[in-house]
């Protein structure tokens, strides 16, 4: 007999997330029956984003509590929503806030009821979430685990390490079994350490748990995850790759980016990418130019799409315009997937199925003030997203997602 998927309760709660800067926790009841999700925050975030709401008291968590939030799926959202159906959900919630950007009711707000709504249905349809989401949204492709992309040295605003580029990341593409790869981001990782710690640099860690070591030049740090990943005993450009988020829009200002001291256009930050390409394992290039910089984003995909994968996120922020955009700019030849960017599930993977029929390669991503709730590592699988990025192998929020990707490897 089939178990009733109606709403009859949401409750929410402010919570801490990584940073201990307040978040949403959304519950959603169907009868005895109930599933919760946690919502992330970013630091680095693009202007496009969907609005996250904070109540702006400086007495109260320096502004960034989320009562407003709380009261506003409490009273506003939630009688709207009982006696509904789980599986519509989503769509109603944006027939209520009618914004482009959920400055009615908050993204926080919206993507909480949606995410955990989401995970009621799958189960009370007795479905793994991944099994859920992929039979639901029918995906034409397979549920696979998705080659983990581990941010192991922070700049940029994750870190005062002094680097432009905001995330330096390890990616075991060469090796097959997902369990295998996360042990080897694990060992590299550990490595690392010490090699910091020989040259007398810091491993203190940043906000996704990777080093934050004061280095001179970006350059510098290449050099440091590749000696690293030898002494490990891999192979860089072979087992090992290396991706970057250079978080571009950070530096960028009246048509000119402040890069390791110098004011240098477009076409100047794309040849030293160019040149990064030829000495090192790099595989993947995201926001290599600002999130407005089209033009520049043209140039860039034009003289590397052959080279790396070039990954859009502020430029594209989840949004399936700005992704229809970039096709007809011939804009980049990835995307990045970040929920919170867009508020629900639904507007996460009509994205990323957008993306998957234009050939464009998936990530999903995590947020830098994240919490341990693990649904983005079930979103992957059930996309089959070629890649995810959730942190550094290291502190609880990050490793919840690694660890749900070894459970879905093990025991499903």
């Amino acid at each position: 007999m089939a178990k009733n998927n109606k709403i009859t309760q949401i409750k929410a709660l402010e919570i801490l997330d990584s940073r201990g800067n307040p978040t949403v926790q959304v519950t959603v009841f169907s009868g005895k029956e109930k599933a919760r999700a946690c919502v992330p925050s970013g630091a680095s975030t693009g202007i496009h984003e969907a609005v996250e709401l904070r109540d702006g008291d400086k007495k109260r968590y320096h502004g960034k509590g989320v009562t407003k939030v709380i009261k506003n799926i409490e009273t506003k959202i939630a009688p709207k929503l009982k006696n509904k159906s789980l599986d519509q959900i989503d769509k109603i919630l944006l027939e209520l806030d009618k914004t482009d950007n959920k400055s009615q009711l908050g993204a926080n707000a919206i993507l909480g009821i949606s995410l955990a709504s989401a995970r009621l249905s799958a189960r009370l349809k007795n479905k793994t979430l991944y099994q859920y989401i992929n039979q639901v949204y029918k995906f034409k492709n397979k549920t696979t685990l998705p080659i983990p992309m581990f941010n192991v040295i922070n700049g940029g605003q994750h870190a005062d390490s002094g680097l432009d580029v905001q995330e330096f990341m390890l990616v075991p593409a060469g090796i097959k079994k997902y369990h295998l790869q996360l042990r080897a981001g694990s060992e590299i990782f550990h490595t690392l350490k010490k090699v910091l710690a020989n040259q007398n640099l810091r491993t203190a860690v940043g906000d996704e748990g990777g080093f934050a070591p004061k280095i001179k030049t970006n350059t510098q740090a290449l050099d440091i995850l590749v000696t690293a990943i030898k002494q490990a005993g891999y192979r860089p450009g072979k087992d090992i790759f290396i991706a970057l988020d250079v978080a571009a829009s950070a530096f960028y200002q009246n048509d000119k980016y402040s890069f390791e001291g110098k004011k240098i256009y477009s076409g100047d930050l794309i040849e030293i990418y160019t040149q990064w390409l030829k000495k090192y394992p790099i595989i993947s290039i995201e926001d290599g130019l600002a999130e407005d910089d089209w033009t520049g984003w043209h140039l860039l995909t034009q003289k590397l799409t052959k080279k790396s994968m070039l990954v859009g996120d502020d430029i594209f922020t989840t949004n399936v315009d700005r992704l229809k955009h970039g096709f007809e700019m011939n804009v980049a030849n990835s995307i990045l997937i970040k929920p919170n960017q867009i508020g629900t599930l639904k507007e996460t993977i009509e994205c990323i199925q957008l993306a998957q029929k234009n050939n464009y390669k998936v990530v999903i991503s995590h947020r830098s003030g994240e919490t341990t709730d693990p649904f983005i590592a079930d979103l992957a699988v059930a996309s089959g997203a070629e890649f995810i990025k959730t942190g550094a192998p290291n502190r609880g929020e990050r490793v919840a997602k690694y660890n749900r990707l070894l459970e879905i490897e093990f025991n499903y």
